[in-house]
């Protein structure tokens, strides 16, 4: 009379359904522990960088007259050869060669004018 049928469950929906079952906070925590890491990691770190004792910039004002000499240095270096290239091309009557040994040498004016002020606005000191 009344005929059984026997309905078989696909493989996948039973290891869906396991997953399913499976605690819901571990899962949740798991996820937050993989997109959290990164952050944790660097906190870490910055706890330890912040344990170090201080950095000492004594040398700092040496350094940057350092660097402001040789920006004096290689502003002169740079007008110069400027001009001394533009000279040469004036004086065997290229003037149009001459013009970017001109902007050269202005190039050079600036670095040796505006060298030691550029250098002394990276660090805030005045030399």
């Amino acid at each position: 009379m009344f005929r059984t049928s026997h309905v078989e469950i696909p493989r996948s929906t039973t290891h869906l359904a396991k997953r399913l079952a499976q605690p819901f906070f571990r899962r949740k925590l798991l996820h937050a522990t993989r997109a959290l890491w990164p952050m944790l990691a660097t906190l870490a770190f910055a706890s330890v960088a912040h344990a170090q004792g201080t950095m000492d910039f004594s040398g700092a004002t040496t350094l940057m007259s350092t660097f402001k000499t040789f920006a004096i240095f290689a502003g002169a270096v740079i007008c110069f050869g400027g001009l001394i290239f533009a000279g040469i091309r004036m004086m065997s009557g290229r003037f149009q060669d001459a013009i970017p040994g001109l902007f050269g040498a202005l190039f050079g004016a600036g670095v040796l004018g505006w060298g030691a002020g550029w250098i002394g606005s990276l660090t805030g000191q005045n030399m």
